[in-house]
């Protein structure tokens, strides 16, 4: 057996909306086809593949970090990507990987996952 790569990642949350809108307004995903499971949920796309996985009625309580740290997506416009975090009032952490100049741009979903969004080095360093 072989691994050829990601198949998706799954978060669980108490409002599968505001998880969906998060997504799409930040990340550009799009809700999609979804097997007809007995809980809540949603299927967020990227190019055609269903990358990311929200399971829902969940209690704020059951939201709790497991033991993945974060999911990393691979993004680009750096600067615009900082501005509609910051204009929804996150504060995201940014900063350059040492030795391949990669954008690295870490905050919080509103469900405490941690994502991720690397840059290519040649963007446009972001303004102070």
């Amino acid at each position: 057996m072989a691994i050829e790569g990601m198949n998706h990642f799954t978060i669980l949350t108490n409002d599968v909306d505001g998880t969906i809108d998060f997504y799409d307004e930040l990340l550009g995903l799009t809700a999609g086809p979804r097997p007809d499971f007995d809980f809540p949920g949603a299927w967020l796309y990227a190019g055609g593949a269903p990358i990311l996985h929200v399971i829902g009625g969940r209690p704020k309580s059951e939201l709790k970090a497991g033991v993945i740290d974060h999911m990393a997506f691979t993004g680009r416009d750096l600067s615009g990507t900082l501005a509609k975090l910051k204009a929804r009032g996150i504060e995201p952490t940014c900063r350059r990987q040492v030795g391949s100049g990669v954008w690295q741009v870490f905050f919080f979903d509103p469900n405490g996952a941690r994502v991720e969004i690397d840059f290519a080095a040649d963007e446009t360093a972001p303004t102070a």
